[in-house]
């Protein structure tokens, strides 16, 4: 695996984790949003990762044998963001505009707290992340430095 294949890797990880964050950053701004243009309380979003790798078996297998040689490329990518199903959370607020016939308001299914360990666990992958770059980074540095 080259220094680039690497870094690749490496920025295609902090992609990812910038949009978890970013989806997790959008949940928190509509938890009491109880009105969407698509009608409704707002749903939580939720990111799923998929492993990014272009080598099928066949390939890997050719390489193992040695009968061809390919860069082994992979990382990570968002194959979608998808909504959380789980259930409304009915409020008792009668005063609300959207309160049904009985008082109720269907709120966000929403958890702060589930938000709040989806940013840091996507802020500390993407600190992790940055750290593999800059170790890739030097050790590149170090390598064109050997002739000199």
């Amino acid at each position: 695996m080259s220094f680039l294949s690497s870094m690749n890797i490496s920025a295609s990880a902090m992609t990812a984790q910038r949009l978890r964050l970013d989806v997790a950053s959008e949940n928190i701004a509509n938890i009491d949003t109880t009105r969407t243009e698509a009608g409704g309380p707002y749903r939580r979003k939720m990111v799923v990762l998929e492993a990014k790798n272009e080598n099928s078996f066949r390939k890997v297998l050719m390489n193992a044998a040695g009968k061809s040689w390919q860069q082994s490329t992979g990382g990570v990518r968002v194959s979608q963001i998808v909504q959380d199903t789980s259930p409304l959370k009915p409020v008792y607020n009668p005063e609300h505009p959207d309160a049904d016939e009985n008082g109720y308001v269907q709120m966000p299914n929403v958890d702060l707290i589930k938000e709040t360990v989806d940013s840091m666990s996507a802020t500390r992958s993407y600190e992790a992340n940055i750290t593999a770059f800059n170790a890739i980074k030097m050790m590149a540095s170090k390598a064109l430095d050997i002739g000199k």
